[in-house]
């Protein structure tokens, strides 16, 4: 037969308003922490970045998704268009999304990439 000790079957005390909040401390706690190193400074990148392309204007030295470098051309709401080489007295244009834009480089660092 199995003994079982007074100490095991007793049952729990009821837990009180201050026991529960305690237990949750930990959670607000770590949401805290994701807030300030993740959530927070994600959100000021996308800040950055909307106000950065709808900044961009005709003549603007871009780097577009994918690496690809170029002048850009022609603007409309949605999409620009980037002059990224010239054959002769032709350019070629590629089509992106406005959204596509990395980064705007500085005047003239086209020049130095070619």
């Amino acid at each position: 037969m199995i003994v079982i000790s007074s100490a095991f079957a007793q049952s729990a005390a009821a837990a009180g308003p201050e026991s529960s909040l305690l237990s949750f401390l930990p959670l607000i706690l770590m949401f805290g922490v994701l807030y300030f190193l993740a959530i927070r400074p994600q959100m000021k990148r996308q800040k950055e970045h909307k106000t950065m392309v709808e900044s961009l204007q005709k003549g603007d030295e871009v780097v577009a998704a994918g690496g690809l470098a170029g002048r850009i051309a022609k603007i409309n709401d949605a999409y620009i268009t980037l002059e990224i080489a010239e054959l002769g007295d032709k350019t070629v244009d590629v089509v992106v999304q406005r959204a596509a834009v990395q980064t705007v480089l500085p005047k003239g660092s086209l020049k130095d990439i070619r």
